[in-house]
């Protein structure tokens, strides 16, 4: 099978639609199959295609016909957002799911990949969390809308590989980081949050920055260009019913990472931490020994990617502050 699949992408003017192509996934997507030398990428942005409107998303694809789909489109959010709007991320993720899935599956695309998230899984999975742990547990509460259409998307891709046998195939990352990441004060995730803080401080001529918590806890970073690379193997060598993690194998905890992050950013004032916050999980690592085994490994270092954003942060961010 992994003959014809990848004679199937060796074509590089096959049509690929790539869905949520401007999000921190889906344009690190595009760069990649564009240095492959992909030619024929149909790309749409929500104001010139709406994922959620049924209608609109059957007649794109009777009208373009893809060869290939990447599903790297999502409403996605932080807890706050979560909670504050779960209607809208259950009910937004699996309409944009849903019609693309089904679309694709009706305009006879050859191969589908389907791009999850690493809160599918239950709070208390086992570490590093293998992908036989999907639906063993309870979800963590705080983002369990977003959850639940994840799952289903995995779920919707092996029906139609059962009942249809059509290849669609599912990707679950780890914590991804890079170029288009959101540095938002709020909303960010912990590190380009700690980017952001650390830049901040380094201009205001700050002596310490404070981080919440006592820095022990462990997670896993995967450099979103080594995620593109990753999509890209899938598609040419994986055609499989289980979903695959995809993950760097790496843990680092939270104060290794700020440190690494303050010397990336050149700030020299203190670190201190504020034990009285909250750590969250203790510890949350991907089991990707499958997808090793199938004979891909992540290539960025976590301090050259670190280093590689930084110089994306500031060109992009904040040129006004170098």
């Amino acid at each position: 099978m992994a003959e014809t699949i990848g004679s199937e992408m060796s074509d590089k003017s096959a049509k690929i639609f790539v869905a949520g192509h401007r999000g921190l996934v889906g344009s690190a997507i595009v760069r990649k199959l564009q240095q492959l030398g992909y030619t024929n990428l149909l790309l749409r942005t929500h104001a010139e295609l709406d994922l959620t409107r049924q209608a609109d998303v059957e007649s794109f694809f009777a009208q373009e016909k893809p060869v290939h789909v990447i599903l790297a489109a999502a409403k996605v959010g932080g807890i706050h957002a979560n909670n504050t709007y779960p209607a809208d991320f259950i009910a937004v993720n699996l309409q944009i799911q849903t019609n693309v899935i089904h679309s694709a599956y009706l305009h006879g695309v050859k191969k589908l990949l389907f791009l999850g998230s690493s809160c599918i899984y239950p709070k208390f999975a086992p570490q590093p969390i293998p992908e036989s742990a999907l639906l063993t547990g309870p979800l963590e509460p705080t983002n369990e809308w977003y959850a639940i259409a994840k799952i289903a998307g995995i779920k919707t891709c092996q029906a139609y590989r059962i009942q249809h046998n059509w290849d669609a195939i599912s990707g679950m990352p780890t914590n991804l980081y890079g170029p288009n990441d959101n540095f938002h004060p709020q909303n960010s995730h912990v590190l380009p949050a700690l980017m952001r803080r650390f830049h901040e401080a380094k201009v205001s001529g700050a002596e310490e920055v404070v981080v919440w918590g006592s820095g022990s806890p462990l997670r896993e970073f995967l450099h979103v260009d080594d995620l593109a690379d990753a999509c890209v193997f899938l598609l040419e060598n994986y055609s499989g019913l289980e979903h695959v993690n995809i993950g760097s194998g790496q843990e680092v905890t939270i104060k290794e990472l700020a440190e690494l992050v303050k010397e990336v950013v050149g700030f020299e004032g203190k670190l201190g931490w504020d034990s009285t916050k909250p750590d969250g999980t203790p510890r949350k690592l991907m089991d990707s020994s499958k997808l090793a085994s199938l004979g891909w490994t992540p290539k960025v270092s976590l301090r050259d990617g670190l280093r590689q954003t930084y110089e994306w942060y500031l060109e992009n961010v904040c040129a006004d502050k170098k």
